[in-house]
């Protein structure tokens, strides 16, 4: 992982699972059991995919449940790194 801007995780969802599929919002938010209100939250970037999301959107779209949270992660961690400043930081070590 280089130090890219990684993708939101929804806009993945929207450009290879929803619009391929020529998918509403509301139709996706039906097929996977979800508001419209939470699909749209995770698509605009207002959320993050959840465990439980994760698994929805494997039975629904594939890959693995596991394949999409480090999506989630990945995502994460690197906004994380954005404002990180562990200069303070020191590892410690076994007497």
């Amino acid at each position: 992982m280089g130090m890219y801007n990684p993708p939101h995780p929804g806009e993945i969802i929207r450009e290879f699972c929803i619009e391929p599929l020529n998918l509403s919002v509301t139709e996706a938010a039906k097929a996977l059991g979800v508001t419209r209100k939470t699909l749209s939250a995770l698509l605009n970037g207002r959320s993050g995919i959840s465990p439980e999301m994760a698994l929805r959107l494997s039975k629904v779209f594939g890959r693995t449940p596991e394949g999409w949270l480090r999506l989630q992660l990945q995502y994460d961690l690197w906004k994380a790194k954005q404002v990180f400043d562990g200069k303070h930081l020191r590892k410690l070590k076994v007497a």
